[in-house]
């Protein structure tokens, strides 16, 4: 078994799903690789197994969060060191995985969040989300003291205390973990780290928050964190 899990979360990504599994291979080929098909309707499961990833196949579609704590559960039952979420649709650059374990090794951090925007590179995104993740961005800052400035991201490195603490119960919401886990796991004293990383522009399917979307996404978000604020340590 090795040291660490690599988790994607895929729902109906036939198109892009072998290239992802692809890239960790070759950027990370001492980790294992797990899809976790959130009930699709093409061929990912079967191009995943195709690719040699371990596939768990969801039967009704639980969302990105759910998808996620599948594999969380499945880190916790194997005891991996670390695992890392990377998304399905080719976004995340598979060559930053290493760059997100040399996070972690340099700061002995419990989560390193992998961001587009760090290096002030632009990155096109809708006029609604780049609003959002503003707005995100400095809730998370006042309440964590840290600076996170891509709190969206789902490119993620989760020490076995983190992912085993989102394993349980309802600790991780079954649609948009963003920046609520993030103020969440500050306030269990898990240290956060961010470190610049490659991601790219979806060029096949749509976005979880295209169109509408992030207007309903805020204020999920919101709700979400006033949730945390009053949460018992």
């Amino acid at each position: 078994m090795s040291e660490f899990l690599v988790i994607v979360p895929a729902f109906n990504e036939e198109s892009s799903i072998g290239s992802v599994i692809e890239g960790i291979n070759k950027n990370a080929p001492d980790a294992d690789i797990v899809v976790i098909d959130d009930a699709s309707t093409d061929k990912t499961r079967y191009i995943a197994n195709q690719k040699g990833a371990d596939v768990i196949s969801h039967t009704f579609n639980l969302g990105y969060g759910g998808a996620l704590q599948t594999g969380f559960r499945l880190a916790v039952k194997r005891g991996y060191d670390f695992v890392v979420t990377i998304d399905a649709d080719n976004q995340h650059d598979p060559e930053c995985i290493r760059t997100l374990v040399k996070a972690k090794l340099a700061t002995d951090a419990d989560m390193v969040i992998g961001s587009r925007f760090i290096s002030g590179d632009v990155f096109n995104v809708g006029i609604l989300k780049k609003i959002g993740i503003f707005m995100l961005s400095r809730i998370t800052r006042f309440y964590t003291g840290v600076t996170i400035t891509d709190p969206t991201s789902g490119y993620q490195l989760l020490s076995r205390n983190v992912y085993s603490f989102l394993a349980r119960g309802d600790n991780y919401p079954l649609d948009y973990p963003d920046a609520n886990i993030i103020m969440l796991l500050h306030k269990k004293r898990f240290k956060i780290v961010e470190t610049q990383v490659k991601m790219y522009e979806r060029r096949i399917g749509s976005s979880m928050h295209s169109g509408f979307k992030p207007v309903l996404y805020v204020i999920k978000m919101f709700l979400a964190i006033i949730m945390v604020i009053l949460r018992r340590s």
